[in-house]
């Protein structure tokens, strides 16, 4: 794909209004349509729909411009980047997410807004080193490297969510293996709150039955969201659940909680932003 054509894409997607689109590239009407067109035909789907003299994104187009939303200022970035390196002034901060990442997104966007210049390297590898921050829990980590000069560990506690017209509606708690033979929502095994949820259920006696299952949190969250099943719910990690069909319970036995470890390490090469954006994190973590 054309860096060019997911710039016109995102001011199209922006204004939701070709001729206002149009304007701002300072680009002719057919010119841009066109562009779309081609970025369409690249993916092999469609990214707009007519509604009314208007058009509107589709989900693919949704999904497209969420995405651009955070690398398009990486990629704007990257000149003044490079002239920061030839000053030997770093402003990328390397993170390791191997927990929370929903949150920590949230975060860095939030970030950048007061820090536009920031720029951000995201790894997810339990191998990786020389990182600026680690975002980990307790469960499954390996000894925890001492070298670290700043660290935060925040007890998150873990819901059940189930269907609000399900007969555990109207309940408040509930212990783990009242549900044994109810379908689950769960994140894969492949992330650790995933493997958190499984050692949960193997604790309450029973092997989940999963009716939905994805390595995206985004994906199983808008699952949960539709009241299709039972799911766990990371207090911190995933925010307020604000869907009408669904209603978190606290889970009795076994007890439902893990530990988030913000941890900030001196990498000799240290990004003049990533003391401040560590601080920023723990805060964000803590509500304050």
């Amino acid at each position: 794909m054309e860096l060019q054509k997911l710039r016109q894409f995102y001011t199209v997607a922006k204004y939701q209004h070709i001729t206002k689109a149009a304007a701002e590239l300072y680009i002719a009407q057919p010119s841009l349509t066109q562009a779309i067109d081609s970025l369409e035909n690249e993916l092999g789907v469609p990214l707009f729909v007519k509604r009314g003299r208007n058009i509107i994104l589709t989900e693919y187009g949704e999904y497209l411009k969420r995405r651009l939303d955070a690398l398009l200022p990486e990629i704007e970035a990257l000149p003044e980047e490079i002239q920061n390196m030839k000053s030997g002034v770093s402003k990328r901060i390397r993170l390791n997410i191997l927990a929370a990442s929903t949150f920590v997104l949230n975060a860095i966007v939030a970030y950048r807004k007061i820090h536009p210049d920031a720029v951000f390297d995201f790894e997810q590898s339990a191998e990786k080193q020389n990182c600026d921050i680690v975002i980990t829990t307790n469960v499954g980590r390996k000894k925890a490297p001492a070298n670290y000069i700043g660290r935060s560990v925040l007890e998150e506690k873990i819901y059940l969510a189930v269907p609000k017209d399900s007969v555990y509606g109207r309940l408040e708690s509930i212990a783990l293996s009242e549900v044994k033979d109810e379908e689950f929502v769960m994140l894969s095994g492949s992330r650790l709150f995933g493997v958190i949820c499984n050692q949960l259920c193997s604790a309450a006696g029973f092997s989940p039955k999963v009716m939905f299952e994805s390595d995206s949190p985004s994906a199983v969250q808008n699952i949960i969201s539709t009241g299709a099943g039972i799911a766990f719910w990371p207090e911190y990690s995933w925010g307020t659940l604000t869907s009408d069909s669904v209603k978190l319970l606290t889970v009795t036995m076994p007890e439902c909680k893990r530990e988030l470890i913000t941890e900030l390490y001196d990498t000799g090469n240290q990004s003049q932003y990533a003391e401040d954006f560590y601080a920023f994190l723990v805060r964000a973590f803590s509500g304050k």
